[in-house]
């Protein structure tokens, strides 16, 4: 999955020097003269992270760090700020941004950053691609199905089952059999695994 570093400053030349940085670290950039750009031309459910300057004409740093919150967006951030905006750049770290670097930006603490919100990206969309299979797994059970399933992750035997859906062992065991043709599981630890992943 090709990653893209998306780096959002008004400043002409900082996005040249910061484009020009990370192609030099074989990462691949987009820039944005300002966070309304990037809003209107970048798809943020692909793997990346961003780069954004706090002060902007428009939209500013923190503006499109709540506006991408707002609307679920999960992709890391990486805050640049100035010396008169580190409580502007405190407020975008308990928002959830990864860091915030001080101008001028030290090149190697940011590479090292930005490698570390792809690897955080992409964990998180390797989590919800697990987590969407695994729910479209488990709606493939009938109700009654599901009910077994999670008798089933409870660690309960089959006849113990029986007896609390007042059914007999031998229909236990054909749903249990449907269950596990259904939900792909080779044993009940993949059952177990599958539906926590779906909670």
């Amino acid at each position: 999955m090709q990653a893209t570093v998306h780096i959002i400053d008004d400043d002409e030349a900082i996005r040249s020097s910061l484009r020009l940085l990370i192609k030099t670290s074989g990462l691949s950039s987009s820039t944005y003269s300002s966070a309304e750009e990037l809003l209107e031309t970048a798809d943020l459910t692909q793997h990346g992270c961003l780069v954004v300057d706090v002060r902007m004409p428009g939209m500013s740093g923190l503006e499109l760090q709540q506006h991408l919150n707002q609307h679920n967006y999960k992709i890391p951030l990486i805050i640049i700020t100035g010396h008169g905006d580190i409580d502007m750049a405190v407020q975008a770290i308990k928002s959830g941004a990864h860091d915030f670097l001080e101008k001028p930006v030290d090149n190697e603490k940011l590479i090292l950053r930005i490698h570390e919100c792809l690897e955080q990206d992409e964990n998180l969309k390797n989590e919800t691609e697990e987590k969407d299979n695994a729910l479209k797994l488990i709606e493939k059970l009938s109700r009654r199905e599901k009910e077994i399933m999670e008798y089933l992750i409870q660690g309960k035997l089959n006849k113990v089952i029986a007896n609390e859906l007042d059914i007999s062992v031998r229909t236990v065991e054909a749903h249990r059999a449907n269950i596990m043709h259904k939900m792909q599981a080779k044993s009940l630890s993949d059952i177990v695994r599958t539906a926590l992943l779906s909670k």
